[in-house]
């Protein structure tokens, strides 16, 4: 530890997991006098199948001030109003998990209460996001809260390289070091098994009082020198491979993901403004690699840029996020496969709470503790909401598909679901990721259907409430065609790399 307390960070690896965290901590630490390096050797390739986000993305680009319009044209990206689920209930269904909220709360009861009492059309019908995504239409929300628009919510698709240099230009802006190397050796202190330096293959050394290992599934710091350990989820989610190709943009991107269920696993649809991304996600244990890579150029619209980019993956977390002087994040961390577009998220949500926890004069085990408590919290949660769309399906028609079904769950998720089929009911703690719409959405979706609902929401008349349902659809109808097409707001606002 240097003198004074924690003034060297040193951040192993690049991409948008190492970017980000230079980015974040140099705005965060800019009045502490604390160095910040990032380590990277161009001869490692990053995994950059990540290229949907979530909306708190928009309040972490809000942070760096970069302008969204530049944002869009310099990572040639486009809206996302949520993902369309196909086949994952059973074949043939399709269901959309939007962001934001779905109808309104009434009486202080949340709204799709009222819903499973009258039963009114699709639960998305009342979610402009939805409306607005199978449209093709997009702008963003308005402030004012007595207009339908301002109910918007949404995030990006982009492409994750070209969003990592644009992190790498906001942090290098704001002072942080690059340095060009692979490493060759990493030392550790004898007194306490902190690291002290590493060594480059060039023979410099780089010293730091904090490290953030960003090196990718190797863990070259948290793993590798530290033997912390990792917790194996492959037993509730036992997907272990994924084959990622872009593809020719044939067509106006639509502003959604799309998510398809496959014979033992699923393939995602991200569309960009110059290309569309596409992968398959799958266990091994019921596909091998050759038919996976055959399933998914079969699916592809439109020709394939290349040959598909394998990826293996054993999902879970490090025991510790945090050990001695290491902070882990991005895939040195953990990982859960991209069903809802979280592994970004779980980046930017590591290296905030670090911040919230950085030391001030010395690493403190207490906030090393509240730090390792908070993040396994996230990836939990994270993990029981990406369980839930395998465990909860009407599908048996594959060997896969019967397996996912009949599988243990984590006894949260049981909970959860138990709670919902009884009345509806979502019971959220402080601080979780995804929202009671959210939950609602993929339960119904994936064909849990509540045997009630809460009774509160009797005590308004049921012609009253059919009326006012009513008029929710109507606004959400109205307001979803009033919206610009998808590309023409992109076009218009001048997020358009064709049209720069």
């Amino acid at each position: 530890m240097s003198e004074g307390g924690v003034r060297n960070v040193i951040i192993v690896g690049g991409g948008t997991a190492g970017w980000m965290a230079a980015a974040v901590l140099a705005r965060g630490l800019a009045r502490n006098r604390v160095s910040i390096t990032v380590v990277e050797s161009s001869a490692i390739g990053t995994v950059g199948v990540g290229e949907a986000t979530i909306p708190p993305i928009l309040k972490l680009n809000a942070l760096f001030g970069l302008d969204e319009d530049e944002l869009v044209r310099r990572t040639q990206a486009t809206y996302k109003l949520g993902i369309e689920f196909r086949d994952w209930r059973e074949r043939g269904h399709r269901y959309f998990h939007p962001f934001g909220s779905v109808g309104a709360d009434l009486n202080g009861v949340h709204f799709h209460h009222y819903w499973l009492r009258t039963g009114q059309g699709d639960i998305a019908d009342y979610s402009l996001p939805a409306a607005a995504a199978q449209a093709g239409r997009f702008a963003r929300p308005v402030d004012d809260p007595r207009n339908v628009l301002s109910r918007i919510s949404y995030a990006l698709h982009f492409d994750a390289t070209l969003y990592a240099a644009l992190l790498r230009e906001t942090a290098i802006a704001n002072g942080v070091t690059h340095v060009e190397g692979r490493i060759t050796d990493v030392h550790l202190r004898s007194a306490d098994g902190f690291v002290e330096h590493l060594t480059l293959d060039d023979g410099r050394t780089i010293r730091g009082d904090l490290f953030i290992d960003c090196s990718g599934f190797r863990g070259l710091l948290i793993e590798d020198a530290l033997k912390t350990g990792y917790e194996d989820w492959s037993h509730w989610l036992p997907m272990d491979r994924a084959l990622a190709v872009g593809s020719e943009s044939i067509e106006a991107p639509h502003p959604f993901t799309r998510s398809t269920a496959r014979d033992a696993g699923w393939m995602w649809r991200i569309p960009l403004q110059h290309r569309v991304g596409n992968g398959h996600v799958y266990c091994s244990q019921f596909m091998n690699d050759e038919d996976a890579g055959a399933q998914l150029l079969a699916q592809l619209d439109s020709k394939p840029l290349g040959d598909p980019r394998p990826l293996r993956f054993v999902t879970g977390r490090r025991k510790q996020a945090w050990n001695r002087n290491v902070v882990a994040l991005g895939l040195a961390s953990g990982f859960i496969e991209p069903l809802e577009s979280t592994s970004i998220h779980l980046v930017q949500q590591g290296v905030t709470t670090l911040l919230s926890l950085f030391p001030a004069d010395r690493i403190d085990p207490a906030e090393v503790a509240c730090y390792n408590r908070m993040i396994r919290n996230d990836f939990e949660s994270v993990r029981d909401f990406v369980i839930l769309h395998y465990k909860q399906t009407l599908r048996r028609d594959t060997p896969f598909w019967r397996h996912v079904a009949d599988m243990a769950v984590p006894d949260t998720l049981n909970e959860r679901m138990a709670l919902f089929a009884a009345n509806g009911r979502i019971l959220l703690e402080p601080g979780e990721l995804f929202t009671e719409t959210s939950w609602v959405a993929v339960m119904l979706g994936q064909g849990l259907v509540p045997r009630g609902y809460d009774p509160q929401a009797d005590l308004l008349d049921e012609d009253d409430v059919r009326a006012k349902l009513d008029r929710m659809r109507g606004l959400v109808t109205r307001g979803a065609q009033a919206l610009p097409r998808h590309m023409d707001y992109i076009r218009d606002h001048g997020g358009s790399a064709a049209a720069a």
